[in-house]
């Protein structure tokens, strides 16, 4: 059953119904089913291998984990569980990124980035913190924008499933995420005046 197809769209749609029903069971075929996507997020948000001691298979395990144990779970569809998948994901990198930072400050680590690749793929862990601090401004004042800054940069999903997630256009998703970048740039760029 590929991905992509209406059949394995509805397989899907129907595990994740179940497991919002409390089924244990059809969330472990959801993770199943879905675990090599689970693990090309997870490898996105570790791009640049930040840190080697979280690897993509444990991100993947934390994540699991912690969608299991949240109290309630409703998720519609696809696109909604890689959207939650992905800001699980986000908290964990950024929770495991603020631990490490405890002890150290800075260094000569590359600079954070966004790009039109997305990915925080050459963030320091400090530089990592200081976007989710910015982004969390960003939430706040649209909480849209922000969730598509955290699939594409956190998650690192491409214009055209971000597009998806969000039920918007690309031509949306583009413009947007050059307003974003503006925003998150000037943020970051206030702390280091």
């Amino acid at each position: 059953m590929a991905e992509g197809d209406p059949e394995s769209k509805g397989e899907i749609t129907r595990l994740l119904i179940s497991w919002r029903n409390g089924d244990q069971g059809a969330a472990d075929q959801l993770f199943s089913v879905l675990y090599q996507e689970l693990r090309s997020l997870a490898r996105r948000q570790l791009h640049g291998g930040r840190d080697a001691t979280l690897g993509t298979t444990a991100l993947v395990h934390e994540a699991y984990v912690k969608l299991l144990e949240s109290s309630r779970v409703d998720v519609k569809d696809r696109g909604h569980f890689f959207a939650l998948a992905s800001r699980v994901m986000r908290q964990i990198v950024v929770d495991y990124a603020r631990r490490k930072s405890a002890g150290k400050r800075g260094g000569n680590e590359p600079k954070a980035e966004l790009d039109d690749n997305a990915g925080a793929s050459s963030s320091t862990v400090q530089e990592l913190i200081e976007v989710d601090e910015a982004l969390k401004k960003l939430e706040a004042l649209d909480p849209r924008m922000g969730k598509l800054v955290e699939l594409r940069f956190f998650g690192g999903l491409s214009v055209e499933e971000t597009a998806e997630i969000l039920e918007t256009s690309e031509r949306t998703v583009k413009r947007d995420w050059q307003k974003a970048r503006a925003f998150l740039y000037h943020e970051l760029s206030r702390g280091k005046a």
